[in-house]
């Protein structure tokens, strides 16, 4: 691989390009991808060109040729930015922070699983037992983030239906002590509704494809997945998705975190109480709705550790108050549907952020005295959803582009007042770029 990448094809760096149009950008772009080269440099930028494949450029000898160099002594790589990110907050004391941002497909997901893969093999191979254990959190969070947070969309198998800023804390030696997830803006209507082509959370088809037949029989569930309504637009999809093999994954991680094995059971129990929810029909009786399938309701309450009638009654009533009264409205058949699907969405979301609170709580910081061991530092980094435009746009695509535009201005304006910072200090004439 080294004497491989000793070979530089084209303008390893954008800014030693005698002239800078988007032609001449892209064709030098397009020769280093075509060579195999799919990173390139813009200054402290790294342009990345998603392969579609795997490549062998990111094993133990990669991650050695990388480790405590300078950010232009080797060919542009993720591993050069998260190196100098890990120097920057180890020589000055200070916080750092990595953002991955692009197009729906861009590879971003797998860009801060590398980064976090190559900040933990980096650090110091300490006996102590914590910063092993620390280590090995940080890196079996992500599959089960992905089960319950990622989705197959037609430009990707393994979209980020949520936006992840995460947090790695360090001690004063540079050694990983913990962690911390923020997630926002989860696409909770991907629930019950998606694109043609697409599929819901990931989580649903592991359970159905890789559960066994006593965990599916106590959840009153089989395994077609054309069974269930809020799955069905994608339940004929062939994907390269091993979903099988996956829900081992994601269980054997989740016990390695922590979760109880009556903590996954009961993670199992909402799963199937949503894909059950989405089945559940109303019928109309003169003006009166009704929930058709009854042995559904039962199973849901079942499943959630509540009455039936209690069941019923969220499904088919709304509470009104009024002035001191508080009366009980009775649902439209419309309304109803609304309720049960609006139920759903927010059941899932809460799962969600209880999952990822469990994961807080392991890999938090815990016992740290900073007067005895001295400041801890942060390098965050930041994954959030692509650009993404379709024929019918929902609120969601409003919220992740505007989220993205906003990230694009700040970038450009951090690099804009930071370049014109330094042509002041030297002396050099330029054209003042204004900020918005």
């Amino acid at each position: 691989m080294a004497e491989q990448e000793s070979l530089e094809f084209g303008k390893a760096d954008f800014v030693l390009m005698d002239t800078v149009s988007m032609p001449e950008f892209m064709a030098n772009l397009r020769l280093r991808f075509e060579k195999g080269r799919i990173y390139t440099f813009i200054g402290e930028v790294v342009v990345s060109v998603n392969p579609y494949k795997s490549l062998n450029i990111y094993g133990r000898d990669t991650i050695e040729q990388y480790k405590g160099r300078e950010l232009y002594e080797r060919p542009p790589h993720l591993f050069a930015i998260a190196d100098a990110a890990y120097k920057a907050m180890k020589r000055r004391s200070k916080d750092t922070c990595i953002v991955i941002s692009g197009e729906s497909g861009a590879g971003k997901t797998e860009a801060s699983k590398y980064i976090m893969q190559y900040i933990a093999a980096i650090t110091n191979p300490s006996q102590r037992a914590e910063v092993e254990r620390v280590k090995n959190m940080l890196l079996k969070s992500n599959c089960v983030l992905e089960a319950f947070g990622n989705a197959k969309t037609n430009r990707n198998d393994n979209s980020s239906r949520f936006g992840k800023y995460m947090d790695i804390n360090f001690d004063f030696k540079g050694d990983p002590i913990g962690g911390h997830i923020n997630n926002y803006l989860l696409e909770k209507s991907r629930v019950i509704v998606q694109q043609p082509g697409e599929r819901s959370f990931h989580s649903f088809y592991q359970l159905l494809q890789g559960g066994s037949e006593q965990i599916l029989r106590s959840l009153h569930l089989q395994k077609s997945l054309s069974s269930y309504n809020y799955i069905h637009v994608g339940a004929q999809l062939k994907s390269s998705i091993n979903d099988a093999a996956e829900f081992k994954v994601v269980a054997d991680a989740m016990k390695v975190i922590g979760f109880k094995p009556e903590e996954i059971q009961t993670v199992y129990k909402i799963l199937a109480a949503i894909l059950h929810l989405g089945n559940l029909q109303f019928v109309v009786d003169g003006d009166t709705p009704l929930i058709e399938n009854g042995k559904v309701v039962s199973i849901i309450a079942e499943l959630l550790s509540t009455k039936t009638d209690m069941v019923e009654k969220a499904l088919l009533y709304r509470t009104v108050a009024t002035g001191r009264d508080i009366i009980d409205k009775q649902h439209t058949e419309q309304e109803a549907s609304y309720g049960r699907d609006a139920f759903a969405k927010a059941i899932y979301e809460r799962l969600f952020c209880w999952i990822v609170t469990r994961i807080n709580d392991v890999i938090e910081v815990k016992n740290y005295d900073t007067t005895i061991h001295g400041k801890n530092t942060v390098i965050g980094v930041l994954d959030i959803y692509g650009f993404e435009i379709f024929d019918n746009n929902s609120f969601e695509q409003f919220c992740i582009n505007y989220c993205n535009e906003k990230l694009q201005q700040l970038f450009i304006q951090l690099v804009l007042k930071q370049e014109q910072e330094e042509y002041q200090r030297e002396g050099i004439p330029w054209k003042h770029v204004g900020l918005l």
